[in-house]
């Protein structure tokens, strides 16, 4: 008898106790990480689940939001393998729900965020992430959430070992990243892609939301090339940088509050590399000012600009290197034809199409993207008058479609220091090869790179700002601290362990996402992360370019 009630106190006991529970039949708990923002009705739908238990053979439900009624259930199927702490994951294809609505995952009582299928469910994202620009407005360029900063760009020129006591004009353009620096080769890259993405779509990517009868996404090019033009410092020299890593000592402060604001130095530099993307941009934009905007002064000034600067392509180094070691290229042959065949539909003169040909055969596919590996682009626009070069992209999707089927989150390419927009990259190469093909068989890979960015990933985290439930907060970026937001924020994405380890980054909070960390992919809502917390301009433009033409503008 004694024994008997000391059985049972045991039990009441442990009731009591915070987290126990009597149940002995709970369910396990599980992670089901999807695109929380939603899909289009024909879209592919995916989801990957994560598990401490074998789920095999049970299965779960996708519930109507508005009724509350079970729409479809899924049975788990073969174990996947294991991940991080979790030695069961599961893949859940739910391609057949095709009904405008909206959803949520429901395993016992468990219930996820909700997701919409809608044909425009990814109207308004390319607006959003545009926003994240005009944060990073440098000078009197009308900048929001700060004031005017930056107004003596810059104090002094550096040119190789020389410092030259002289101020040149190099205000306005953009912040490059949560820093207030600024450089030409991430510059003229996030120019070129927003004038890009107009010129591949001038229906989709001409909202004009301030209404004052110029495309929002044009006006906000505008800022990147009169800053480029700018920085046309004389004939042979192209300001390359603005500020050097004396910026990332001063600590966290708003830019007009900048005590270096009068104490900014410009680097100078030249090489094929910058020649290549600074003579594309200004190729592109003389056409669309000349065409679409009406306005012939600046496109000559453009055209003129660019093909200056190409002239002397021979006469400089393959690879400028100045500065203060950050964006330096490898290569050039991608971006040098890339200016070659923008001069050459600019022009019309057929010494560039020459030209771009030799280049874009020597570039090759990169199996990659990134600000520095650019090269679909150049096949893109010679496989208009060339298709063979419609190859070199094929050939990086099928690498990337190869990569997908070989981990569990379909990521298209290894984790690395930007990881984010190198995958969007691979969806935005995709677009570029149906385009060209309307062949739709790599759109697989495309899909589950831009749901990764949206949630399917292993923390379960949208990386882009108020998008989606559950999305990046704290991001290493210093406006986004004081003011408490960050319009458009796109944070860079997982880096391995290793990598994030080695930078020593003193953390401010603890982590929340611990348990599904991994040694292979590791990511940090924290603002001091700099490596996979930090928004930057080359992120937002690839993005925009991305779920611009995911819209449903026709």
């Amino acid at each position: 008898m004694i024994h008997r009630v000391k059985i049972i106190l045991y039990f009441l006991i442990l009731g009591a106790l915070p987290g126990c529970t009597l149940n002995l039949k709970a369910e396990p708990e599980i992670f089901v990480r999807f695109n929380q923002l939603g899909f289009t009705p024909n879209d592919i739908k995916t989801a990957v689940v994560l598990s401490t238990n074998n789920m095999e053979g049970r299965s779960i439900s996708i519930i109507d939001a508005k009724s509350e009624k079970k729409v479809i259930s899924i049975l788990f199927g073969m174990n996947q393998g294991a991940y991080g702490n979790f030695p069961f994951t599961y893949l859940i294809d739910f391609s057949q729900i095709k009904n405008a609505g909206d959803y949520y995952f429901q395993y016992a009582k468990q219930k996820t965020f909700s997701f919409k299928i809608s044909e425009n469910v990814f109207d308004g994202l390319a607006d959003s992430l545009l926003q994240f620009f005009r944060v990073q407005r440098c000078g009197y360029t009308n900048p929001f959430l700060h004031e005017v900063c930056h107004i003596s760009d810059a104090t002094s020129v550096i040119d190789g070992k020389q410092t030259i006591a002289k101020t040149i004009d190099v205000t306005g353009g953009w912040h490059d990243a949560g820093d207030y620096v600024k450089f030409l080769n991430t510059t003229a890259f996030s120019t070129y892609l927003l004038l890009f993405s107009y010129d591949f779509d001038s229906v989709k990517f001409g909202f004009d939301n301030n209404k004052n009868g110029i495309p929002d996404i044009l006006e906000e090019a505008k800022v990147g090339l009169d800053w480029m033009l700018r920085c046309y410092y004389e004939k042979n020299k192209l300001v390359t940088q603005v500020q050097n890593l004396r910026d990332h000592d001063v600590g966290w402060r708003s830019p007009e509050d900048d005590p270096l604001g009068f104490d900014r130095p410009a680097f100078v530099g030249m090489g094929k590399n910058l020649i290549g993307i600074y003579s594309a941009t200004m190729a592109l934009a003389s056409r669309i000012w000349s065409d679409k905007l009406k306005y012939p002064e600046f496109s000559n000034q453009c055209i003129s600009a660019a093909e200056n600067i190409y002239s002397i392509r021979n006469k400089v180094a393959d690879v400028d290197s100045s500065g203060s070691g950050q964006y330096l290229d490898k290569k050039y042959e991608g971006k040098l034809a890339l200016g070659a065949v923008e001069l050459y539909m600019t022009t019309f003169k057929s010494s560039y199409l020459s030209d771009a040909t030799t280049y874009a055969d020597s570039a090759n596919s990169d199996y990659w993207w990134s600000w520095g590996n650019i090269n679909s682009l150049a096949h893109y626009r010679l496989a208009k008058f060339i298709p063979r070069f419609t190859d070199f992209i094929k050939n990086n999707l099928e690498v990337f479609n190869k990569n997908k089927n070989n981990n569990l989150f379909g990521k298209g390419t290894d984790i690395s220091w930007g990881t984010n927009v190198t995958l969007l990259g691979v969806t935005l190469q995709n677009i570029l090869y149906k385009k060209l093909t309307n062949d739709t068989k790599f759109d697989s890979v495309a899909v589950f790179q831009r749901d990764f960015i949206l949630g399917r990933n292993p923390w379960g985290v949208s990386f882009i700002s108020n998008i989606g439930k559950n999305f990046t907060i704290n991001f290493h970026h210093q406006i986004a601290k004081i003011k408490g937001r960050l319009p458009g924020g796109f944070a860079a994405g997982p880096a391995t362990k290793e990598f994030v380890d080695k930078s020593k980054i003193v953390f401010e909070k603890a982590d929340k996402y611990a348990k599904f960390q991994t040694n292979e992919s590791y990511y940090r809502d924290d603002r001091m992360d700099y490596i996979t917390n930090e928004p930057t301009i080359s992120g937002n433009a690839t993005a925009i370019f991305v779920f611009g033409n995911l819209s449903s503008r026709k």
